[in-house]
C-alpha cells in the first residue's frame, strides 16, 4: 500500500491528498490511488462528478480553500493553463490558503512559460513548491496504471511524490528543472497529433484501395510502424468507433498549440505539427467535432474535406 511507502514524508503522519479535475483522465486516477490506499479528497467544479469516487471512499471537500487546507499534497488535472491559474491564483484560490511544507502536482499539460510563471508566484505568495508532470498513455493507461509521466522540478520533491506516483504510472521521469515535464509532453504530442492525421490518411487509402482497414492494427503489430497510438486509433477509425471518448480533439488541438508556440520560443520550426494542426482544427471546425474522439478525423478523409 502506497501508505506504508510514504513514511518518509517530511512532515510525518498520514499523507493526505488533494485532488482537483474529475474529468477523463482524472476519475480513473482518483480510482488508482484509492485502491492504493491514500487518503483521498477531491474537489471539483461539478460536484455530481465526485459520487462514485465517494463511494470508492473518496472524501468531497465543499470548497478550494477546504481541500487546501486539509491536503499535504495537491494534485491537480485540469484542461488548460487558464483552469489551472483560476485554481491556483484567483481569490480564494490555492495559493490564498497554501502553506510552505506543501507540494502541488500538476498533471495538466499546459506551457512551460505559464508553469513557471504560475509556480514562482505560488511560491512567493505562500511558499508552496511546484512540480509539473503531465502524463501520456490516455484514459487506458490512467484506467490501468500504466501512465507515462514526465516531471519537472526539484529533484527531492519528485523523489518524495514518487510513491504517490507508483499506482498511476509505468515510469516517472525527472526532465529536468521546473517546466521541463511541460516541455517534454509537447515533444510527445507533436509525434502523437503527427501520427493521428497520418493513421487516418493510413485507414483512408487502405480502404480506397480495396484492404480491410480492420486488419492493418495486427497486420502491422511489431513492425517499424507500430505504435500505442496506431493500435488504438486505426481499429477505431476502420470501424468509425468514436465512443468511448479516449481522446478529445480539442485537448489535442490545444497541445498543438503549446507545441507551436514553443517552437517560436525556441526557434524551432516546426512544419508538420503546423499542419497537424490546421487539419485538426479543420475537423473541429464541423459541429461538435472538437468535443469528440481523436479518431473522428478519419471522417475528414472520408469526407473528401481534408486539403
Amino acid at each position: 500500500m502506497v501508505a506504508n511507502q510514504l513514511r518518509r514524508w517530511p512532515q510525518g503522519g498520514v499523507v493526505r491528498v488533494g485532488f482537483i479535475g474529475l474529468g477523463l483522465m482524472g476519475v480513473p486516477m482518483c480510482r488508482r490511488l484509492l485502491a492504493a490506499g491514500v487518503a483521498l479528497t477531491v474537489w471539483n467544479r461539478s460536484p455530481g462528478k465526485a459520487d462514485a469516487l465517494l463511494a470508492a471512499g473518496a472524501q468531497l471537500a465543499g470548497s478550494v480553500a477546504e481541500l487546501v487546507q486539509g491536503s499535504d499534497v495537491l494534485m491537480l488535472c485540469v484542461s488548460d493553463a487558464a483552469a489551472v491559474r483560476e485554481l491556483v491564483l484567483a481569490p480564494g484560490g490555492i495559493a490564498a490558503h497554501g502553506r510552505a511544507d506543501q507540494l502541488l502536482l500538476d498533471f495538466s499539460s499546459i506551457a512551460p512559460a505559464a508553469t513557471r510563471d504560475m509556480a514562482a508566484q505560488l511560491r512567493q505568495q505562500c511558499g508552496m513548491r511546484w512540480v509539473d508532470a503531465p502524463v501520456s498513455g490516455g484514459v487506458r493507461g490512467a484506467e490501468s496504471g500504466q501512465l507515462v509521466i514526465m516531471a519537472g522540478g526539484d529533484a527531492a520533491d519528485i523523489d518524495t511524490l514518487r510513491p504517490l506516483l507508483a499506482p498511476l504510472s509505468q515510469r516517472v521521469t525527472r526532465m529536468g528543472p521546473l517546466g521541463a515535464g511541460q516541455v517534454t509532453k509537447v515533444c510527445n504530442q507533436l509525434i502523437v497529433a503527427s501520427n493521428a492525421m497520418l493513421i487516418a490518411e493510413t485507414v483512408r487509402l487502405a480502404e480506397q484501395a480495396g484492404v480491410d482497414a480492420a486488419l492493418l492494427a495486427p497486420a502491422l503489430a511489431g513492425g517499424f510502424a507500430d505504435s500505442l497510438p496506431f493500435q488504438i486509433l486505426a481499429p477505431r477509425m476502420a470501424a468509425r468507433q468514436f465512443e468511448p471518448l479516449q481522446w478529445k480533439v480539442a485537448t489535442l488541438l490545444k497541445d498543438l498549440g503549446n507545441a507551436l508556440a514553443l517552437g517560436q520560443e525556441s526557434d524551432s520550426p516546426l512544419p508538420l505539427a503546423g499542419l497537424a494542426q490546421q487539419l485538426m482544427q479543420q475537423h473541429a471546425a464541423l459541429g461538435d467535432n472538437a468535443q469528440r474522439d481523436l479518431a473522428s478525423i478519419i471522417e475528414l478523409y472520408a469526407g473528401g474535406e481534408a486539403c
